[in-house]
């Protein structure tokens, strides 16, 4: 019951994020609509995320939450998109895969975590 309604939250979570990242204006990298905008936006939700503030109530959980699946929405298009952005995408979906499992940011979690934003801040 508790995975079903974690796996409800960050699918919800991950389709906010999508509709977010597709009604950014113009100025925004993922308006381009090509593979490296989607991991340039999803690099931006990453850079943006909070694991401390993940199960705080309210705005600030909120954010962490739509941010950390937004990061793993966008990263999952650009690899789709780019087999260059796969290891990217793999980072990030085997964090959240932990993260699902332990219900914490572990520091396996975190290990992955950290290595999604070097791979963005070689982009």
């Amino acid at each position: 019951m508790v995975l079903s309604l974690v796996a409800g939250l960050v699918l919800g979570a991950a389709g906010m994020g999508a509709a977010w990242a597709m009604s950014a204006d113009s100025n925004s990298p993922a308006a381009g609509g090509t593979p490296a905008a989607d991991a340039r936006a999803a690099c931006e939700a990453l850079d943006g995320f909070d694991a401390g503030k993940y199960t705080e109530k309210g705005s600030g959980g909120e954010i962490a939450l739509n941010r950390y699946a937004a990061a793993g929405a966008l990263s999952a298009s650009a690899a789709a998109g780019d087999a260059k952005y796969k290891e990217l995408a793999q980072a990030i979906r085997r964090s959240q895969d932990r993260h699902a499992q332990v219900f914490e940011f572990d520091a396996t979690v975190k290990k992955d975590l950290d290595q999604a934003r070097e791979i963005c801040r070689g982009l």
